[in-house]
């Protein structure tokens, strides 16, 4: 089997484990090259317990949490863009100048040109432009890869920052509604409370026949579950509901395809 590359770029560390941990556990095990990129430090995340950070030591936590998840899962090449968490949609966070939604849209693209140039990946997987849940951070990091991932392949942009790559499939992490409404009811079901904080959040999901991709990765559901446990910051309300609960919310990925062919199998060409 030729062996290929997965660049899988988001916004915050832990945004990796939930949407494609298991994609990231499984190509690894299958002889794939898989590279993260990462925005942000996650610096305007919470904070489950305080013994772990304070606001100032967040970043360097976070960083720390996303290597060690990564090293869980298998990936060994971790990257960070450098850009500062912008916080929830109408926090003060937002306007902080360091943010990456605050960053010059040309500055945040150019950065993942040459990460695509670099690392050549046949296949790039970011979020969806509405980004899940709308986190401001989520859609900014869907539209700069997009715009990279045209970019890197035009030898007329930024020659000097690498030879020009084309990348053959270009992936958004998606939610279908019908998991959503799933979720939603286990959850009520339990007694716990939904995970999701916006009540529109089902209405703008994904119809399931605009799915490209449905990927059951229970093969490595136990290794997605300690990945996720080592973003021990961010542990909320999803580790406090049942297991059975997160065994169904984690036992599968679903992506869009954004670019190249449609063939209803993620990592074709892998």
């Amino acid at each position: 089997m030729t062996r290929r590359a997965l660049l899988v770029a988001l916004a915050h560390p832990d945004d990796e484990t939930f949407g494609t941990g298991g994609l990231m556990a499984r190509a690894v095990d299958e002889g794939h090259r898989v590279v993260i990129a990462c925005a942000t430090r996650g610096e305007a995340g919470e904070i489950a317990d305080p013994a772990l950070a304070t606001p100032e030591t967040l970043g360097r936590v976070r960083e720390d949490e996303l290597r060690g998840a990564a090293a869980v899962l298998g990936v060994r090449d971790v990257r960070f863009l450098g850009f500062r968490d912008s916080g929830m949609a109408g926090t003060a966070e937002n306007g902080h100048p360091d943010a990456l939604i605050n960053a010059p849209a040309e500055e945040v693209v150019r950065r993942l040109v040459r990460e695509i140039r670099d690392v050549r990946p046949d296949v790039v997987v970011t979020f969806e432009p509405g980004g899940i849940y709308g986190h401001p951070d989520h859609i900014a990091i869907s539209e700069r890869v997009t715009a990279a991932v045209g970019a890197a392949a035009d030898p007329g942009r930024w020659p000097e920052d690498g030879r020009p790559h084309a990348v053959r499939r270009l992936y958004y992490v998606a939610i279908p509604r019908s998991a959503l409404v799933e979720w939603r009811g286990l959850a009520q079901a339990q007694g716990v409370q939904w995970g999701f904080g916006d009540p529109g959040l089902i209405e703008k999901a994904f119809a399931d026949d605009d799915i490209d991709a449905s990927v059951d990765v229970s093969p490595w559901i136990q290794r997605k579950k300690a990945a996720v446990a080592a973003h021990a910051t961010q542990l909320g309300t999803v580790e406090k509901m049942p297991e059975a609960f997160r065994d169904r919310l984690y036992a599968r990925e679903w992506f869009v395809l954004a670019r190249g062919d449609r063939d209803g199998e993620l990592l074709a060409g892998l």
